[in-house]
């Protein structure tokens, strides 16, 4: 049954989706390139020739390799039929695929021999595409002597006598490994709330995502100005306490830092005034909230004076900010203060969105999937998946319109997203993609028949329908988890954020929270990319 991943996601174009120019796609495998000894002098002039030189040499040994493995074919062959009076089947069978391969080996090393001479082979995407190739013909070189050695054994796995990854003089090479996120270098503040001091955080625009991100800045301003910060109501937002473990916000931090709700109206015997609310955003309407949001904070026993704008600011424009700008225009010393909704809000934002957040605290990252989600997403994973997977944000719902307005449109025909899905699926070594998506069947149908490799289809594996013959999801179903779909897009998140290698979809937050997550837990790869990453789509439709 089709799942719709992203439905958190809202299909207004310009309020549920980040600008692509504003959130800057991470690119880990440009920053890993290949390295011999030490990576600060690795693009150096002295270094670039030193690899040209040793690529060179590694090329020149495996045509030595193809020349003698050609002789030795022959040698065989001619001793087999000098030796045996007729040759089975399954000897011509497995000579006539060793020529092939060998044409293949051949055509793979004459063409990264073209791409050395040609090339500056010291830009770290070539030299990943290069070192990719060679270890390629590497492992083949080693499939063609195994036939030829044994023919009988063709198509069975046979160990080769060496590690191919301690190859090429002894270089580790580990295609898509992940990334060093530094985690222990991180620069971060202390959130220390005063007595009695609260901060209400207000999230209006988008659906899910966006409000998640929403709460991750709410978060910083309430620690800049040390208050408690108050979660939204489930009567006026969305319900996280099912989708995010908000308690643990307060263990990883070992303190009360984080109060519901209820909890604030508990504290306050149901006399809640909001002392100051102030308005991040002027533009389009102040603090991005209308009258019938207004009147939804007044049916929570909320009162509160009038919203303050403190400066000019839109937010189709946001500009940067600076701590000390926030501090200048938000810092009160009333009780309770309200900040309207700051999704937008560009805040020291390499800060803010460094891998673990900008609060000291004693966990990999704060607002993380609650534990139910969690545990699913690793029996999903355990029973269909394995370890090693990729998975795919493939947004498409409402995002044709959205794409096509942006210069290059990131929206792409489903040809061309199966040869961009392939590269990556070839490069991770991967034989399973998880597919995260809300597309129709019919576009999921002809992608699954398009992402054929060596002439097997990788498979692309989409969250079934519950089944009580399963066991994999029973968590959320005894605690009524089950069919909720915000806690259903959540979990496909968790999904992702636990792949090898992520393809994410640009311009999404979906996939924004999908990084944000992986970055956290460490799991980001130096292959994860938005899907066709630095290519526009062949065909762009007009606009009306």
């Amino acid at each position: 049954m089709h799942m719709d991943s992203s439905s958190d996601e809202e299909e207004d174009d310009h309020r549920n989706l980040v600008d692509h120019n504003h959130r800057k796609p991470p690119s880990p495998h440009l920053a890993a390139a290949f390295h011999v000894e030490d990576p600060s002098s690795r693009f150096s002039h002295v270094n670039s020739r030193f690899q040209k030189k040793y690529i060179v040499a590694i090329l020149a040994i495996l045509l030595v390799i193809l020349f003698f493995s050609v002789a030795d074919f022959h040698s065989l062959s001619s001793s087999s039929s000098f030796q045996f009076d007729s040759i089975t089947d399954r000897m011509k069978e497995s000579e006539l695929r060793a020529i092939n391969l060998l044409r293949r080996q051949q055509l793979g090393l004459l063409t990264a021999w073209n791409t050395t001479r040609q090339s500056n082979v010291s830009d770290p995407n070539q030299l990943e595409d290069l070192k990719s190739t060679l270890f390629k013909q590497i492992s083949l070189n080693r499939e063609i002597e195994q036939i030829l050695l044994n023919p009988h054994s063709m198509g069975n796995s046979v160990e080769p006598e060496f590690d191919l990854n301690a190859t090429l003089n002894g270089v580790i090479y580990d295609r898509c490994r992940t990334v060093d996120q530094n985690l222990s270098e991180r620069r971060t503040i202390q959130w220390n709330p005063r007595d009695g001091k609260f901060l209400l955080a207000i999230c209006v625009s988008g659906q899910m995502s966006n409000h998640l991100i929403c709460l991750e800045k709410h978060i910083f301003f309430a620690a800049l100005l040390n208050r408690i910060l108050v979660i939204p109501s489930s009567k006026v937002d969305y319900r996280f306490d099912r989708v995010v473990d908000i308690d643990r916000i307060n263990k990883c931090l070992g303190k009360k830092v984080v109060v519901s709700f209820e909890d604030f109206s508990n504290l306050k015997k149901g006399h809640m005034h909001i002392d100051k609310f102030l308005c991040y955003f002027s533009k389009p309407s102040p603090c991005y909230l209308d009258d019938e949001w207004l009147k939804k904070l007044e049916g929570l026993g909320l009162t509160m004076n009038k919203p303050e704008v403190v400066w000019d600011e839109d937010t189709r424009n946001p500009k940067n900010k600076t701590v000390q700008d926030v501090l200048g225009k938000f810092s009160y010393d009333d009780d309770v203060m309200a900040i309207g909704d700051v999704f937008y809000a560009e805040v020291e934002p390499e800060w803010v969105m460094q891998p673990g957040g900008p609060i000291a605290h004693q966990c990999k990252t704060l607002i993380e999937p609650n534990r139910l989600i969690s545990l699913t997403a690793q029996r999903f994973i355990q029973t269909f998946l394995g370890k090693n997977f990729v998975a795919l944000h493939f947004r498409r719902h409402g995002f044709l319109k959205f794409c096509n307005a942006k210069k290059p449109s990131c929206f792409f025909p489903i040809p061309q997203a199966a040869e961009c899905i392939l590269r990556v699926v070839e490069r991770a070594d991967a034989p399973i993609v998880y597919l995260s998506t809300d597309a129709a069947e019919s576009e999921t149908g002809l992608l699954q028949s398009l992402v054929v490799l060596n002439g097997r289809p990788v498979p692309l594996v989409i969250r079934p329908a519950r089944n009580s013959a399963e066991k994999w999801d029973a968590l959320l179903y005894r605690h009524g988890l089950d069919g909720d779909t915000q806690v259903e897009a959540m979990l496909d998140k968790t999904i992702c954020a636990m792949s090898s290698v992520f393809i994410g979809a640009p311009g999404s937050t979906f996939t924004e929270d999908i990084l944000r997550l992986r970055r956290g837990w460490e799991t980001a790869s130096i292959c994860d990319e938005y899907l066709c990453q630095g290519e526009e789509p062949d065909i762009v439709a007009e606009n009306e």
